[in-house]
C-alpha cells in the first residue's frame, strides 16, 4: 500500500468520524490537509516524528497498539493536540473550515489507522531510516 492510499484511507475515516459525507467537506481537501499534517518535507508519512511525539507525551502503549498487528487503541482528541501542537492543528482546521474541536475529533479517528497502515508490511523500516532508525526508535520507546 503506498502513502497516497494510506492518506486516502485516513481522509475517509476523518470524514466518517465527523459524519460530513455530504456536508461540504471535500475528500480531496481532507486528503491534502492530512497529508500536510503527517508528512515530512519529502511527502512521506513522518512516522518517526509522530512516534517520538507520542513517546515524549507518555503514550507508548498507543504506539505499541498502532504498530502491532492487533486492534488499534483509541486516542483522545486532546492527545492529538499534544502530538502535533496547537499551531499545526489550528492550521489544519483552518484549511478545512472547521473548528479545532471538530478537527481533533476527526483526527482521533484517522491517525491510529494512518500509523497502523504505514507500519504494516515492513514499510515502517523504510519510513524510520532502516535498521539503525529502528534501533534508535526502540531505544526511545523503551528508554534504553
Amino acid at each position: 500500500m503506498d502513502m497516497g492510499d494510506i492518506i486516502q484511507i485516513g481522509a475517509q475515516l476523518f470524514q466518517t468520524k465527523l459524519d460530513k459525507d455530504g456536508d461540504g467537506l471535500d475528500i480531496g481537501d481532507i486528503t491534502s490537509a492530512i497529508s500536510g499534517l503527517v508528512s515530512d518535507d519529502d511527502g512521506n508519512i513522518d512516522i518517526s516524528s509522530i512516534i517520538s511525539n507520542l513517546n515524549s507525551g507518555g503514550f507508548a502503549s498507543l504506539v505499541g497498539s498502532w504498530l502491532g498487528d492487533g486492534d488499534n487503541d483509541e486516542i483522545e482528541p486532546s492527545q492529538i493536540q499534544e502530538i502535533f501542537g496547537s499551531d499545526k492543528i489550528s492550521e489544519f482546521a483552518e484549511k478545512l473550515g472547521l473548528d479545532e474541536d471538530s478537527a481533533l475529533n476527526g483526527l482521533a479517528g484517522a491517525i491510529p489507522t494512518i500509523i497502523d497502515k504505514s507500519s504494516s508490511g515492513g514499510s515502517l523500516l523504510d519510513s524510520i531510516g532502516g535498521i539503525s532508525g529502528a534501533i534508535g526508535l526502540a531505544s526511545k520507546l523503551f528508554g534504553r
